[in-house]
């Protein structure tokens, strides 16, 4: 609570409480039971790692599709996804689907990488972090029909897509 006002913020925000789980293979039950659990006790949020090289790991987002759909309110987040392992349009295409499909409860948290001999092993490139971050500028929106596509294609999309077109987001219109 701030002592001048009583109110509760974080520099403007009101401040949200969730719990962060393993995504490991070998614990699917526990997972469902943690997130059933997280949303029991009125959490907002249950974020999942993001480690797709990791052999032992489901996958973040498909995890996320599964959980949600055992849920009814709390919100759900990779935490957070792999940039160089994720192609941005269709990183942006998966969480705008599992966002529509969970009824607006799937938030997108981004990540440059940081493991970068696990990424390249899993077949990508070695970037710099700036590199990692620039890769969803690559992709727009088609004003038309609001689907995400990478922009070099937009002219092909029926209305095509702009400068101007609106940034990647996941929520509802």
């Amino acid at each position: 609570m701030s002592p001048i006002d009583g109110r509760t913020m974080d520099y403007g925000h009101d401040l949200i409480f969730g719990s962060f789980i393993t995504p490991a293979a070998s614990a699917l039950p526990q997972l469902e039971h943690a997130a059933r659990e997280a949303e029991r006790v009125g959490l907002d949020l249950v974020t999942v790692q993001d480690h797709p090289y990791n052999p032992g790991f489901l996958d973040t987002v498909t995890l996320i599709g599964h959980l949600a759909a055992r849920t009814e309110h709390v919100r759900f987040a990779g935490n957070v996804l792999n940039l160089p392992l994720r192609p941005p349009a269709m990183l942006a295409k998966q969480i705008a689907t599992l966002d529509r499909l969970s009824g607006g409860r799937v938030e997108l948290g981004l990540g440059a990488g940081a493991f970068w001999d696990a990424i390249e092993a899993y077949g990508a490139p070695r970037l710099t972090r700036g590199q990692a971050v620039d890769a969803p500028r690559s992709v727009r929106r088609s004003p038309s029909n609001g689907e995400y596509g990478p922009r070099n294609r937009c002219k092909a999309a029926p209305g095509g897509c702009t400068a101007a077109s609106q940034p990647l987001r996941t929520e509802k219109e």
